[in-house]
């Protein structure tokens, strides 16, 4: 079957684009200020993150900012869908830069660190744990797995997705649901932080998120767990 994305591989920006314009940022203002969020836990933590897994990349555009703001020697791109991935290499032809399809890369636990950007959301629930699982193979003991989700307790998360073609039909992870899922697929969560409370009309207020962070409010959430030992 053709994967679902690869009808949307040409038009995937402006679709999204589209919805997140009511909260008057672009897709690249989100995929920079989660990457800098997961960027200031890992050093939190004092982890190293030379080889790095973008699960679920699509276009590329936050495995560019994994590179970048990680220091990653190199970062993987995986996805399903091979019309995204010809996009990715088209775009960001960075030699540290790789991408191919989940069928072709056998998880060999050489990453020190994943991260997953609203991806869960069009997993079939029976199919979630299976995916969690070649994640959780794809790590090296002690790796870390940043996931991120939209975060269903926020009304204006809902007005965006029914604007955006594709996740009108998302099945929505709550953070509690996202928790267990994760640690029945192996992995030990550590924290919960919900991100992008405030639209750019009230940027003003933008400093203040980091303080609210544990408080499940904002637009999405990152559960960051670990790979045991």
């Amino acid at each position: 079957m053709k994967p679902e994305f690869d009808d949307y591989a040409g038009t995937y920006d402006s679709a999204l684009n589209q919805g997140l314009s009511l909260s008057g940022e672009p897709k690249e203002y989100f995929a920079h200020q989660r990457v800098r969020w997961l960027a200031a836990r890992l050093s939190d933590l004092g982890a190293t993150s030379s080889q790095v897994l973008d699960y679920g990349c699509g276009t590329g555009g936050s495995s560019l900012e994994l590179l970048e703001q990680l220091h990653a020697r190199t970062v993987l791109g995986v996805d399903a869908s091979r019309d995204s991935l010809d996009v990715a290499r088209t775009t960001h032809p960075d030699p540290r830069l790789q991408f191919t399809t989940m069928s072709e890369r056998e998880p060999s636990g050489e990453f020190e660190v994943a991260y997953c950007n609203g991806v869960f959301h069009h997993i079939e629930p029976g199919e979630r744990l299976d995916a969690l699982a070649y994640v959780h193979r794809s790590l090296s003991a002690g790796g870390y797995f940043s996931l991120w989700e939209n975060n269903p307790w926020n009304p204006g998360t809902r007005l965006v997705m029914r604007r955006i073609p594709f996740d009108r039909d998302a099945k929505l992870l709550s953070p509690p649901y996202a928790r267990e899922l994760l640690t029945r697929a192996g992995f030990e969560v550590m924290r919960t932080d919900f991100l992008f409370l405030f639209p750019r009309v009230l940027s003003a207020l933008r400093p203040l998120e980091a303080r609210l962070a544990r408080l499940p409010a904002g637009a999405q959430y990152m559960v960051l767990c670990r790979k045991g030992h």
